[in-house]
């Protein structure tokens, strides 16, 4: 319900344009005795109301006013002042001074009377002392009630309309045949005491019991007495107007105490749900960042956990891991944080308008505190991204060097073998002198072979060691095996010098050697180990990352192709010794019995291996080949990202800048602003695809191990953080513009005003990022006219800048500029609010609240409200004062 509190100082141009309507006093209506009778028992009635305050009454209206007595003591009564003092004599010149008295005060009020004499109302004239009557009603009872813009009839009338609005077979229209049926006034009373009549049980063909119900419960329950009669009402065509609006005026003063409190409970609601409703934002606000610092301080140890796994696979799996967390996990929460950011710059300004202190969040979760522990989040997980990538390169170059030391092993192991029991013989001792010659060329030539393959044995020991320094999880059985070949490899050449000393001794016994056998030897051992290093090259792996370093081995193995003519010449030449000895031994009759004596190498080992060297040369054509196309598929990955990310990364900044445009932008209204925003947020979203699609690919380049890309200087870790603070920082600037039209509507400040503080903003904006440093703030201040000291200066640094930040920002500043002008509730209001629920006492009771408040809010207040002790208390009464003060967060008043 809405109170209509009465107007006190209605002016005296509206009582006499008022009372000038009712100069023309109906007289022939006053004489018909419906209407006389109707007048008479309803002004009686209302003067005895007032009367019986003084302990007296009237009996006969038109006899008990004609010495002025009573009158005097009416006026007095219904005004509250004193008139002057009466004359006592019973004489006719003391009855008309009395009465003079009366109506002297009646017009120093403002009304006009008309026609209107004492001695008419001495003499007992009924017309004249009706119309009396009628004038101090009309003064004192309905000339200052006032309704929105309307006041007196108008007001009353517009009254009755508004209550009875809701209520069926009720169109209340004027003051006499719209009441005939009793229903009107039943309205009344059941809109503000509905536990007095059942009106759902009323009928409208029933109007003497409807009146007559309405006058009981009038008189009983609410202290208006009755002053019509029900039958006079309905047997009379149009009942009269004034004995209506006098008696109606009397339930519209009978309630206006109830709309009053109404008014007061409705404001205390207002309060207590604000007040709720923050109370809400605030728990809200410590459960988001309570979860959300939880997630934080789970993930970081996951992050932080660097213990390297021995596979490829194992580690492959780490990354996917990684890649999931990225993917699905984090983007909630980097949403969940933007939201956490706009609830509290919401609750914040909500608080502000609602004159409430400053939300603190609870130790360690302020939103600096958020920020500070993602920070380190996102720094953690760089780091672990780094660690990931190089340790699956790390592992990668492991697996080949491992692959690599196995296959020169096996070689070489493979060529030792038999080498040691070969050298430890003692045949010189008893062979012929070509057959020392020949071993002793043999010997030369397997040092020849031995020192040819010295190379390897190093390449081994370095592989080696490398594995060892990359921490190769099986590094002990390689240290074995590399000892076990260099502890083999000392004691081949032990051996190897100790015949050569045997044979150099007995060499100069003997003194013929076949020449072509230790040419034939001489030029196969040779071309045999060029066979066996073309061999080991041909198989060699290889591992390369560009398309360049596969050119540069098939250059390479172009440049050994093309060797192979001449190697193929010297071939023939060998086989050409090999078959000089044949046609000598053919032609001199010579009888070869036996291999060469020199070398262990015969001509079909030649051919066999030159074979083997012929078809490893195409199978090292097609490896290279298709090392070609994975290399050009991995630049096109490469050119593929490359193109994508040097489109996106610019448009990222572009979006970034143009969202600083228009946030300073002070051509249009907020509302421009907003929308030109949330068109920026949706072009944004739209654009999410296009993050997707990189994603995807760059997943492609990471699966084909590809780590560098000379196509562009944007990583997806750029793009990433790139696309993060976008979103970000259109969420932010979408909130700081929702904030200032809150701030607008709430304070009531025009765009004009906006734009001007806008102005002097960017004027004062240097670094045109939104924000200014202390200095420049106060260079604005003053050129806004502030005088500024340094005590009042560091006082407002405190409300724009409360954080200590060093920076004071557009939403900061717009607060402190209206921050002085705000209409909201204050700690006093609420107080005199309560105050009129508790009948002006000092505590409040359950019961009152109950009756007052609606459930929620009086339930709210009983269980904050603390007890009531002053000296005044009663059983559970409530301290609402000290409520009143902690809902502002201030100290009891």
């Amino acid at each position: 319900m809405r109170s209509f509190p009465y107007n006190n100082t209605y002016m005296m141009s509206t009582t006499e344009d008022y009372m000038t309507q009712e100069e023309d006093w109906d007289r022939d209506l006053l004489l018909d005795p419906a209407w006389e009778k109707q007048q008479r028992k309803t002004f009686t009635a209302w003067c005895n109301s007032h009367l019986r305050k003084a302990g007296t009454q009237i009996e006969n209206i038109e006899e008990d006013f004609r010495n002025g007595l009573k009158l005097m003591l009416l006026l007095e009564v219904i005004s509250g002042e004193r008139l002057p003092k009466p004359d006592k004599g019973k004489m006719r010149f003391h009855k008309i001074a009395n009465v003079n008295k009366a109506l002297d005060y009646i017009s120093s009020k403002g009304v006009k009377l008309v026609s209107i004499g004492a001695e008419e109302i001495v003499d007992g004239n009924l017309k004249m002392t009706l119309g009396m009557i009628w004038t101090i009603i009309l003064r004192f009872a309905i000339q200052d009630i006032s309704v929105e813009e309307t006041s007196a009839k108008e007001g009353l009338l517009l009254w009755c309309q508004r209550k009875t609005a809701p209520y069926r077979n009720v169109n209340v229209q004027n003051f006499h045949i719209s009441w005939k049926d009793g229903l009107a006034l039943c309205a009344l009373i059941h809109r503000h005491r509905p536990d007095l009549i059942d009106y759902s049980k009323l009928r409208k063909d029933d109007p003497i019991g409807n009146l007559n119900t309405a006058f009981e419960v009038a008189e009983k329950y609410l202290d208006i007495p009755k002053m019509l009669d029900a039958e006079d009402i309905v047997n009379t065509p149009k009942p009269d107007e004034k004995a209506i609006m006098t008696y109606v005026s009397c339930f519209y003063h009978a309630f206006a105490g109830a709309e009053q409190a109404e008014t007061a409970a409705n404001r205390i609601c207002k309060v207590l749900a604000v007040n709720q409703e923050n109370e809400r934002l605030m728990e809200e606000y410590e459960k988001l960042a309570s979860e959300l610092l939880e997630w934080i301080r789970r993930t970081i140890p996951w992050l932080e956990n660097r213990v390297a796994e021995q596979t490829m696979r194992a580690m492959q799996q780490k990354l996917e891991d990684f890649r999931d967390y990225r993917r699905i996990h984090k983007p909630p929460r980097v949403q969940e944080k933007c939201q956490l950011e706009i609830n509290f710059n919401t609750l914040q300004t909500k608080l502000r308008l609602s004159n409430r202190p400053a939300f603190m969040p609870s130790e360690g979760k302020m939103v600096s505190d958020i920020a500070n522990a993602w920070k380190g989040l996102e720094q953690v997980e760089k780091g672990y991204e780094e660690w990931l990538l190089t340790e699956i390169r790390r592992l990668e170059r492991l697996d080949h060097l491992a692959e690599k030391f196995k296959q020169k092993c096996s070689l070489h192991e493979s060529w030792t073998t038999g080498k040691e029991h070969l050298l430890s013989q003692k045949d010189y001792e008893t062979a012929s002198l070509m057959e020392i010659r020949a071993l002793m060329r043999k010997h030369e030539a397997f040092e020849s072979d031995l020192a040819a393959h010295q190379d390897r044995v190093e390449q081994i020991a370095a592989i080696a060691q490398e594995l060892n320094e990359l921490d190769y999880h099986d590094a002990a059985s390689v240290n074995t095996r590399c000892q076990g070949i260099c502890d083999q490899w000392d004691n081949l050449g032990t051996l190897t010098q100790k015949r050569r000393d045997a044979l150099e001794r007995v060499e100069k016994l003997w003194e013929t050697i076949d020449q072509l056998y230790l040419e034939f030897a001489k030029r196969a051992a040779p071309f045999n180990n060029w066979m066996d290093g073309a061999m080991e090259d041909l198989q060699d792996m290889f591992i390369v990352h560009s398309i360049e370093e596969i050119q540069s081995l098939i250059t390479a193995h172009d440049q050994y192709k093309a060797t192979l003519p001449e190697a193929d010449k010297e071939r023939i030449a060998i086989m050409g010794i090999q078959n000089e000895i044949t046609k000598i031994a053919q032609t001199y009759g010579i009888k070869l019995v036996g291999v060469n004596p020199y070398t262990v190498l015969s001509p079909q080992d030649i051919t066999n291996k030159w074979e083997a060297v012929k078809q490893l040369v195409p199978h090292r054509d097609q490896m290279l080949q298709e090392e070609v196309a994975r290399q050009q598929a991995n630049e096109r990955l490469r050119r593929s990202f490359a193109a994508q990310a040097n489109i996106i990364g610019p448009w990222i900044q572009t979006k970034m800048e143009e969202i600083g445009h228009v946030s300073v932008d002070i051509t249009g209204s907020l509302e421009e602003q907003m929308n030109n925003l949330k068109q920026y947020e949706q072009n944004i979203i739209n654009y999410k695809s296009n993050i997707d699609k990189l994603e995807g690919d760059h997943q492609l380049i990471q699966e084909a191990l590809v780590f560098d890309n000379k196509h562009t200087n944007y990583t997806m870790e750029h793009i990433r953080v790139g696309w993060e603070q976008l979103l970000t920082t259109i969420a932010r600037t979408i909130n700081e513009v929702e904030n200032q039209i809150l701030t607008r509507d709430a304070k009531g400040i025009s765009q004009e005003q906006l734009n001007e503080f806008r102005a002097s903003f960017n004027h004062f904006d240097r670094k045109r990022n939104g924000m200014m440093d202390p200095d420049d703030f106060r260079a604005c201040l003053i050129s806004m006219g502030y005088d500024l000291g340094e005590v009042e200066f560091a006082r407002i640094m405190t409300l724009v800048d409360p954080n200590n930040t060093g920076v004071v920002t557009f939403q900061a500043f717009i607060d402190f500029m209206t921050r002085e002008t705000a209409e909201t509730d204050t700690a006093e209001q609420v107080m005199a609010s309560f105050k009129i629920l508790a009948s002006d006492k000092s505590y409040i009771t359950v019961e009152e609240l109950r009756r007052e408040l609606p459930p929620e809010q009086a339930e709210y207040c009983i269980c904050r409200m603390t007890k009531y002790s002053g000296p005044d208390a009663s059983p559970g009464a409530l301290d609402y004062i000290s409520f009143s003060s902690a809902l502002y967060g201030e100290s009891d008043l």
